[in-house]
């Protein structure tokens, strides 16, 4: 954590402009609240079609009206050029995160991805080199590996590509090369793996599998879970990659410029283990779910079975360190939501969370 330390000492005593794109979304509105405590000065664009008002109001509260103060919303969308010009005017460092996310979304409408996904995605790049931007730190994903069967995932070995989604996130890092070779903007592309924490959405047809999960063991409804449940994923808590994005902006060794970096934890977590985690830590809150059950379901089309990702670049490079373990992560993550879901009023009275009782 050395690195990272250095990094959010360094921007305590020295403020900047950031542009970050999809702020309203679950990792926009974390990067947004460690900027602002950070006094940093940000511009945040989106359009609300995945990210909520409720986000940017919790950060709003979470760091109080004098450093709030220092925040600039513009509603906008990436797609339009002219939006993405006016949010980049003045930026030192672009955090790019907005994006059409979801694997089946994108095989259920691959044009709409597509314009997110690669137009936005170059409207950015454009704003980016016409603000001459010190630098464009984009979310690029895990997707991009595709068919490729080794593991754990490195950066120079890709295969075929499993969704239109795979297809957008690896041409945003085509497009990020050749902006780098034609223009000079400096680019750093991070392939998250499977992200979670805090304000991910646990709404909606295309919701992440944990923040899906938890909704569903809060409210005692049926977890479904894909395939025999030994598919593995590396999951990735969200202060990680908060860490990944800092650590990205303002590296300052040449090498690390103008990469690709995996930002996960070298490790796999398989679904049933996944289930059985969560519910154990959301089991004294939730009496009911000492009875509770899973089924299994068919397999989702365009996943792939195994996904585990080698960070030693990122850690040589970068001095990616991640600070939180999956169980770690859970654990925060878990709070937030007993919280939140539970104040929210949409539980039935036995679903509601219960003193925890302490076990001798």
């Amino acid at each position: 954590m050395a690195k990272y330390q250095a990094i959010q000492q360094h921007l305590s005593t020295h403020r900047y402009r950031w542009l970050i794109t999809g702020v309203a979304g679950f990792i926009g509105s974390n990067l947004l609240e460690t900027l602002l405590k950070l006094n940093q000065s940000v511009t945040g664009l989106d359009n609300f079609s995945t990210g909520y008002r409720h986000n940017l109001d919790q950060v709003r509260k979470l760091v109080g009206p004098e450093v709030w103060a220092n925040f600039t919303f513009i509603e906008g969308d990436i797609r339009r050029p002219e939006d993405c010009a006016r949010a980049s005017q003045g930026a030192d460092y672009i955090l790019h995160q907005a994006a059409l996310g979801s694997v089946p979304r994108s095989i259920k409408d691959p044009v709409l991805t597509n314009e997110n996904n690669i137009t936005g995605f170059l409207n950015m790049l454009v704003a980016a080199r016409d603000a001459k931007a010190r630098r464009f730190v984009y979310a690029a994903s895990s997707s991009t590996y595709g068919d490729h069967p080794d593991l754990p995932k490195v950066e120079s070995k890709i295969g075929n590509p499993l969704s239109p989604y795979a297809v957008t996130k690896y041409v945003n890092e085509l497009y990020a090369g050749v902006f780098a070779r034609c223009y000079g903007t400096e680019s750093i592309g991070l392939r998250y793996f499977n992200v979670f924490g805090p304000r991910q959405d646990p709404n909606g047809a295309y919701a992440a599998v944990i923040p899906q999960w938890v909704a569903a063991l809060i409210k005692n409804q049926t977890v479904r879970i894909n395939g025999d449940g030994e598919t593995t994923r590396d999951f990735s808590f969200i202060d990680n990659v908060v860490q990944a994005n800092l650590l990205a902006a303002l590296a300052e060794h040449p090498d690390a410029v103008n990469q690709i970096y995996n930002v996960a934890l070298n490790e796999r977590t398989s679904l049933n283990q996944l289930y059985h985690m969560m519910r154990s830590l959301l089991a004294d809150s939730f009496p009911h779910l000492a009875e509770h059950r899973f089924e299994h379901v068919a397999f989702r089309e365009g996943d792939v079975r195994h996904s585990q990702a080698d960070i030693s670049k990122a850690t040589t490079l970068l001095g990616f360190e991640p600070s939180h373990r999956v169980a770690e992560g859970l654990k925060a993550t878990m709070d937030w939501y007993k919280k939140n879901l539970a104040d929210a009023d949409v539980l039935p009275d036995a679903a509601k969370p219960q003193p925890a009782v302490m076990r001798m």
